[in-house]
């Protein structure tokens, strides 16, 4: 018997093969060392065949044991999704919450609170807002004070304004604007000051003890770009169309140095043309507003310089109401200049034209006569420095009695660059206002009116003549004081009337 297994007599025979293949000259292996590498190349097949066999052992029980684990998998997922459907069915966080869904909810909050966000910011896109308050106490010497008035005033203003959109109609573009009022004070009163008032902030309804609101302005805008049909960003010309109530002095004579009370001179003979406005032809109510409508064409094909011309047209009469304003309107026309001269600073350089149907004979209660005023005026103002712009204004009366038929004011502002102050500023300005010679030829010789108020008292023969100085001066941001001195020569014409002279402060708070 052989001492191996007949199952791997081919491994022998290979063997025995192997051993006749060898060289001739080769010693041959004698029979032990055959039988004994037989039996090394046996056992090396038994360890190949065990090996075999366990490999097939386990290759039949891992499928077994892969499904049992990927069926585990499977109900273990099917358990945490429908923990997850859960969660996802209520809109609260929860500590059970997955940390997925907790995740997930989280960034769906915060995607659902920037979305309104920016719902709110569309919503108010094109929407702007201010307010403001304004305080002013003045004090005048003895003798300038008109008879049974204080020697000194306290008053405030406050202004709210806001603009919303106004819609579009094809290229053009709309907007609405509307500011409230309050205040309370009436200002200073001064003898013959018939021409200026040294408080332009001085607003009341009625009773100086009531503090009330009032619409002061509401009005429509809308902007339309030329050429019609045009590519609206290419457009470099425009009309401009407003109606509704409106302060006049928005659109007509206005100055970039002098034409807020609020920020800049008090006296109102330097905050509008004084023809215009302390004369009373502008035709509005006792508070500064009347209804009207306005066009004007925008030309700025040789950008950075431009031009406007406008017209507008608004209610007159006494109070400038509803019911017969427009009978016989107040008409005014400009002409805008918008220039850069001396290096590169800007200039704007206004002409205008008016005339007033209802306007009143010398604008007081001794003659109520109504006539028909006319006039001239132009407004320039013009930066010289970086921080400096100066301007003028001039009003020639054509047509009407009036107390004075000539202004002629001039002034600059100077910015606080040049102290190292740069929000702060100081203005400066000198006022003319020519009396009238049909005023001048009356004055003396007026009756007393029906109520039994006195005559003017005196004989004009000059012109009254102004000058204002205030340093204004920036606390914060919101916060500015201005202290303010105003003086008054001549008040009325008169040259035997003492000069009046008005110390001032002024703070105003906006937002």
């Amino acid at each position: 018997m052989l001492p191996f297994k007949p199952k791997y007599l081919a491994a022998a025979l290979a063997g025995i093969m192997l051993a006749s293949s060898l060289p001739a000259h080769a010693a041959e292996p004698s029979q032990s060392e055959l039988l004994k590498e037989l039996r090394r190349l046996s056992e090396r097949m038994e360890k190949l065949e065990a090996r075999n066999a366990e490999l097939e052992r386990k290759a039949q029980i891992t499928p077994a044991t892969s499904e049992a684990e990927l069926a585990q998998r499977v109900k273990a997922l099917e358990e945490n999704n429908a923990r997850m459907e859960t969660a996802l069915d209520s809109e609260r966080l929860s500590d059970e919450d997955p940390e997925v869904i907790s995740r997930l909810k989280d960034i769906e909050f915060r995607t659902l609170s920037m979305q309104k966000q920016a719902r709110m910011i569309e919503s108010l896109e094109g929407v702007t807002a201010g307010a403001s308050l304004t305080m002013v106490a003045q004090s005048a010497n003895k003798t300038a004070v008109a008879a049974g008035s204080a020697g000194s005033a306290l008053n405030y203003r406050g202004d709210v304004s806001v603009t919303l959109p106004g819609g579009e109609i094809g290229n053009a573009a709309g907007r609405i604007f509307a500011q409230f009022r309050l205040g309370q004070g009436n200002g200073l009163a001064l003898n013959n000051t018939l021409s200026s008032t040294p408080n332009s902030t001085a607003f009341s309804l009625t009773n100086p003890d009531d503090s009330s609101a009032m619409l002061a302005q509401a009005w429509y805008q809308l902007d339309v770009p030329l050429p019609l049909g045009g590519h609206k960003p290419n457009s470099r010309e425009h009309l401009e169309i407003n109606f509704g109530k409106m302060d006049p002095f928005v659109f007509f004579d206005q100055n970039t140095a002098a034409d807020d009370e609020s920020v800049k001179f008090l006296n109102n003979a330097f905050v509008h043309n004084p023809l215009l406005d302390s004369g009373g032809d502008a035709g509005v109510d006792a508070y500064g507003f009347t209804p009207g409508v306005r066009i004007a064409y925008h030309n700025e094909t040789q950008k950075p310089e431009w031009w406007r011309a406008s017209m507008g047209v608004f209610g007159a009469g006494k109070g400038a109401g509803y019911d017969h304003s427009f009978s016989a309107p107040f008409v005014i026309g400009q002409l805008e200049f918008g220039r850069k001269f001396l290096g590169g600073l800007d200039g704007t350089y206004r002409l205008y034209a008016w005339r007033n149907g209802q306007s009143i004979a010398f604008q007081n209660e001794f003659d109520s006569t109504i006539e028909r005023h006319s006039g001239v005026g132009a407004s320039i103002d013009q930066r010289i420095g970086d921080a400096t712009t100066i301007f003028g204004r001039y009003g020639k009366n054509l047509s009407g009695k009036v107390r004075f038929d000539q202004a002629l004011t001039l002034g600059a502002e100077f910015g606080g660059n040049y102290w190292n102050r740069s929000a702060d500023a100081i203005g400066v300005a000198l006022g003319w206002l020519r009396t009238s010679k049909n005023f001048r030829d009356n004055s003396a010789t007026m009756d007393a009116d029906a109520d039994g108020n006195p005559d003017f008292g005196y004989t004009a023969t000059g012109a009254e003549q102004l000058a204002e100085i205030y340093y204004r001066t920036r606390l914060n941001k919101n916060l500015e004081l201005t202290p303010d001195f105003q003086l008054i020569r001549h008040p009325g014409g008169d040259q035997s009337a003492a000069s009046a002279k008005v110390l001032g402060l002024r703070a105003k708070v906006s937002f």
